[in-house]
């Protein structure tokens, strides 16, 4: 009986323990215990000229994005899924494109004695890859392989949590892309104290997947220079870049934006029409 006894205050004293245990592990600071969400900081929402349901690309920021682009971003990302002849949606002449085009090299073969060849691009070429395979582009930029950029814009999109989901299906946003693309090439700041940046790593609060990442800030003040007057300013490359960007992931969103408003217009000359001969018909059958 006594041994009994014993077993059972000891069973009651191991629980308690593990209660006083758990307790103690929830009123820990949140800071200790929670884990972050990413991004830390929430993109910062932009104004932009092809946002909402008549929205339209502007052609002249397109342009200075590929400026941006092809001086800048280049040098690590691709963009293979985008052709040189689609430049013609910026305003560009054939003439242009086909010189624009002929900066690059691209691989093609095999030829005649089956051997592959490189020749100067033409305009039903992609933009080619700076790196010949992806262990290449990893070993230049620390371990990190450079996303391409054809679909960054629409890849991009962070979840917006409740209420403004539902705000966003009356606004028609679908500008989360830019808003991160920008917020992430301007937000670059010094880590908060205490805080440990890995090697070969740098500080960004809008990175969409840590705190740190391998790509350091790539735009500075005068870095790239304009011919219609506009800013050389790192925002100002932020937001004409990411509008490239946006372009190169659904160049047909204008004709969309079209196409959408004329079949809302066509249901409600036909919901009219409807309701109409709904009364007609009903009109003649109560007269009878």
């Amino acid at each position: 009986m006594k041994k009994l006894v014993a077993g059972l205050l000891s069973i009651a004293l191991i629980g308690g323990f593990a209660t006083v245990a758990a307790v103690a592990q929830e009123t820990k600071p949140a800071a200790e215990t929670a884990t972050p969400h990413y991004p830390l900081k929430e993109p910062r929402e932009q104004h932009w000229t092809f946002s909402g349901p008549f929205g339209s690309y502007d052609k002249a920021q397109l342009q200075r994005g590929l400026k941006v682009y092809t001086e800048v971003c280049s040098a690590c990302h691709s963009m293979k899924l985008v052709p040189f002849r689609t430049l013609a949606d910026l305003g560009y002449t054939d003439a242009q494109i086909k010189t624009f085009a002929a900066n690059y090299e691209v691989q093609d073969g095999p030829n005649a004695q089956g051997e592959m060849f490189t020749r100067k691009a033409i305009p039903s070429d992609h933009f080619p890859s700076p790196f010949p395979n992806d262990e290449a582009a990893a070993a230049s930029n620390n371990g990190a392989v450079p996303p391409d950029m054809s679909l960054l814009a629409k890849a991009r999109e962070i979840e917006r949590g409740f209420p403004q989901f539902i705000f966003d299906i009356f606004t028609q946003y679908q500008e989360g892309g830019p808003d991160y693309i920008y917020s992430l090439l301007t937000g670059y700041e010094e880590p908060p104290a205490g805080f440990q940046v890995p090697q070969n790593s740098h500080y960004n609060p809008y990175f969409t997947s840590a705190a740190t990442f391998a790509m350091p800030k790539p735009l500075s003040d005068g870095q790239v220079t304009y011919d219609d007057g506009s800013p050389q300013t790192v925002d100002q490359y932020a937001r004409d870049v990411a509008s490239f960007l946006m372009w190169a992931s659904e160049p047909h969103l204008e004709d969309r934006k079209h196409l959408g408003f004329m079949v809302m217009v066509f249901l409600l000359i036909f919901s009219v029409l409807i309701y109409l001969t709904k009364r007609s018909v009903y009109a003649k059958a109560g007269a009878h």
